[in-house]
């Protein structure tokens, strides 16, 4: 079983950052590749940003040179860098992990953490 919690989430005004962490524990696996994705209250769920097994990253637009996804193989954590944020920005951050136990993949969700960019 892997325990997978996110952290970093406030409040910061806008033009502001935050650094928002996903840590993975467990014993026998290596995340696999990890998704953020947001939902601001009264919308639905978006991606935000992806890094796949192999380092590769994606992002949604709206956040394409201002956000910045990462990982730490060594920590099971995966990072989201968000700099210049927006208060259209503000929502539950969650990740999406999957990870790999011995050539077994599943998926987790964490339970997310509340960004809200305001003044």
């Amino acid at each position: 079983q892997v325990h997978v919690v996110e952290s970093g989430g406030g409040l910061v005004q806008p033009g502001g950052s935050l650094r928002l962490s996903c840590a993975a524990s467990g014993s026998g696996f290596s995340i696999y590749s990890a998704d953020w994705y947001r939902q601001a209250p009264g919308k639905e769920r978006e991606l935000v940003a992806r890094i796949t097994s192999r380092g590769a990253t994606n992002y949604a637009d709206s956040v394409t040179g201002r956000f910045t996804i990462s990982r730490d193989n060594a920590k099971n954590t995966v990072y989201l860098q968000m700099n210049n944020l927006k208060p259209e920005d503000t929502a539950l951050y969650s990740c999406y992990v999957l990870v790999d136990t011995w050539g077994v993949i599943d998926d987790y969700w964490g339970q997310g953490t509340l960004v809200t960019v305001s003044s």
